[in-house]
């Protein structure tokens, strides 16, 4: 005895399945503007930081001496101007020493806007909001301006990316004429279909040569933070409407070396 169905023609839309692995919308480097001993580290690592919240704190003690310094010498150029403005009127001194003082004030006043944004700069702050990464450096370790200057970076959750890969036939048998899918869903690691719908915002120009697909990406919405960069999670993509379809039970159907094998039986019960 054998079990058998009636298997009738509907209507469906074109679905497939794919692994694909989520990553961060926009990942932000933190670097250091200045130089110095790093003192303190101002969040906890893995939490969520708000744009412009401090980070880390660079010691202050040399810029502010350097923000001083940069302020008396200004206060010196802005006396020396004036004295010589008043001379240069009474023709007492050259019209070049006054211009060499007016052009020595200019210069003394970008060198304390300098040593102002240097000061600032020893607080390091978050440039955007996300999510932050490890601390590369700890307290106490000494910070430079250069290729060592990384420390954290800050994972933009919401919304999210997944990136997959197809290949170009299965491309053309997911769209339709116009190219457009019809759904994209997110399928979680605990089978669970994720709430948000997806939409495609990236198609490679090129096929890679290894796997002989091209890469897609997906953005959905991630308000709730119930998506993490780097996941392994499943794409469904919805495609147009296929008419005339029979659905049948996936273990009644056999793959051979010659393909795929169904059985069926005529109007006389005969397979």
């Amino acid at each position: 005895p054998v079990h058998m169905i009636v298997a009738k023609a509907i209507s469906l839309p074109y679905s497939l399945e794919e692994m694909a692995q989520t990553e961060g919308a926009k990942e932000t480097e933190v670097r250091a503007r200045v130089g110095g001993i790093l003192m303190k580290r101002l969040y906890d690592e893995g939490s969520a930081v708000k744009k412009n919240q401090p980070l880390f704190q660079i010691d202050e003690a040399p810029y502010k001496i350097a923000y001083s310094q940069a302020r008396v010498k200004l206060e010196q150029a802005v006396r020396e101007e004036k004295r010589l403005k008043g001379l240069v009127a009474k023709q007492a001194v050259s019209q070049k020493e006054y211009d060499d003082s007016y052009s020595a004030r200019l210069v003394a006043q970008e060198e304390l806007n300098q040593a102002k944004l240097n000061l600032e700069w020893t607080t390091v702050r978050a440039p955007v909001e996300g999510v932050t990464g490890r601390a590369t450096k700890s307290e106490g370790s000494l910070v430079t301006t250069g290729a060592d200057s990384l420390l954290t970076s800050i994972y933009q959750n919401d919304p999210i990316w997944v990136r997959f890969g197809l290949s170009d036939s299965v491309l053309d048998a997911t769209s339709g004429k116009k190219g457009d899918l019809t759904g994209i869903e997110l399928i979680l690691p605990n089978g669970k279909v994720y709430s948000e719908k997806g939409k495609i915002n990236f198609l490679a120009s090129t096929v890679d040569t290894v796997l002989g697909t091209r890469q897609l990406r997906a953005e959905f919405a991630n308000p709730k933070g119930e998506l993490l960069p780097g996941q392994f999670v499943r794409i469904r993509l919805i495609g147009p409407i296929r008419k005339n379809v029979f659905l049948v039970p996936q273990t009644a159907v056999v793959q051979t070396e010659k393909g795929y094998l169904l059985m069926i039986a005529d109007k006389n019960n005969k397979v």
